[in-house]
């Protein structure tokens, strides 16, 4: 059995496996914290839950749709084929069964975005998203938008995510993690977090230039780029109250690009 404490912004998963593979994926793509296990929930600030994760299911049939059920004792089970979740309201304990690397991924994604939304600390937003100067910028749209275009012409400025965005929401201010979750940029990790200075919502073009979005209309065209899959009323409205403090706290704009990078001449 190999067991991992993966950091994941300011949360940690003690992971649990006996598959050398899975082991191998983790060590990978998570930074991992080499102190002593801590005791779960003994720390408000750095909350941790366990995680078993298992090989198992079928391959994946190419929808993203997940079936969602809750067992007799209360147990939340979230089923695609090619990984199961089962986890307890409480998010202390969780196990995952993961067909492949892919599975486990999407897998991951699910329980994390599940689990910071239950905490009401963030959000986990499907996006790129990029440091200049100090400050995040955030691109998301529609699928084939150019998230990861937008990423990768942003070179040689650090990279936090080229698909699934880790933003803190407070009324104090958002800031944005360096995520695990890639889709296909690798770059340096990026200890801490970077406040985030705009939401910008892709469109190519033949010409460049952004326009204004306004808070009422950012709060409806965010919620469909956040990873979630709702299961219960109240952790619904954690999401729309966390969406609606981003669409507050932050300036939303349409990015008009083309594909090269003289579209930060427009943003910095």
């Amino acid at each position: 059995m190999v067991e991992l404490k993966l950091v994941i912004a300011e949360q940690r998963l003690l992971t649990h496996t006996s598959v050398p593979w899975i082991a191998e994926w983790l060590q990978a793509f998570f930074p991992i914290d080499g102190t002593d296990p801590v005791e779960i929930g003994a720390d408000p600030l750095m909350p941790a839950m366990n995680v078993h994760i298992h090989e198992g299911g079928s391959p994946f049939e190419g929808s993203f749709h997940v079936e969602k059920n809750k067992s007799e004792d209360g147990l939340l089970i979230f089923t695609r084929p090619d990984y199961v979740i089962t986890v307890d309201p409480s998010f202390k304990e969780a196990e995952l069964t993961v067909y492949n690397s892919f599975a486990l991924k999407h897998a991951m994604m699910h329980l994390y975005s599940l689990y910071i939304v239950h905490l009401g600390w963030g959000l986990l937003i499907h996006s790129s998203c990029v440091i200049d100067q100090g400050r995040a910028f955030l691109f998301s749209g529609h699928s084939g938008a150019g998230k990861s275009t937008a990423a990768r012409l942003s070179s040689p400025r650090q990279l936090l995510s080229d698909e699934a965005s880790i933003v803190r929401i407070t009324a104090d201010g958002v800031s944005v993690f360096d995520s695990p979750f890639r889709s296909e940029l690798l770059s340096e990790r990026t200890p801490g977090s970077c406040s985030l200075a705009g939401i910008y919502l892709l469109n190519q073009s033949e010409q460049i230039y952004t326009q204004a979005i306004a808070d009422r209309e950012a709060f409806i065209r965010i919620l469909d780029k956040v990873f979630y899959w709702s299961y219960d009323s109240a952790e619904t409205m954690k999401i729309m109250k966390l969406t609606k403090i981003l669409a507050e706290q932050v300036a939303f704009h349409e990015l008009y690009f083309q594909k090269n990078n003289l579209f930060w001449e427009k943003i910095s």
